[in-house]
């Protein structure tokens, strides 16, 4: 009983039932439980992109690329002092001064993101 346990655990992990059986269609059957029935959570590798984007710092000031998600709702006073902070939270304690906020549209003139120029 021990010995055909076993060879049958090798026959599975070694994939060696030919196609067409009902052995070889339960390891596809795990195969995709595992891969769809499977939490994200658990590998905790999704993508999390940047949402602040330094662009340009040769040139002495920098610029950074913002996520237009982070700057939504607010008035044109208040984009400055939120892109500041976003800014400031980002470049690690350096102090900049957001000398102005342009927004950049797409074909379709919905905004796609916006350029925060800075100043020393």
């Amino acid at each position: 009983m021990a010995g055909q346990v076993g060879s049958t655990l090798k026959r599975f992990v070694l994939w060696d039932y030919s196609r067409a059986t009902w052995q070889y269609d339960v390891m596809v059957g795990i195969i995709l439980a595992f891969i769809f029935l499977t939490p994200r959570e658990i590998f905790r590798d999704q993508p999390r992109p940047k949402n602040i984007i330094l662009i340009n710092a040769g040139s002495g000031n920098p610029s950074y690329w913002i996520e237009p998600e982070l700057v939504t709702g607010a008035s044109v006073a208040e984009q400055q002092k939120t892109v500041e902070k976003l800014i400031h939270s980002q470049a690690g304690g350096k102090s900049f001064t957001v000398s102005r906020v342009e927004p950049v549209y797409d074909h379709e003139k919905e905004v796609r993101g916006y350029i925060a120029y800075t100043t020393r």
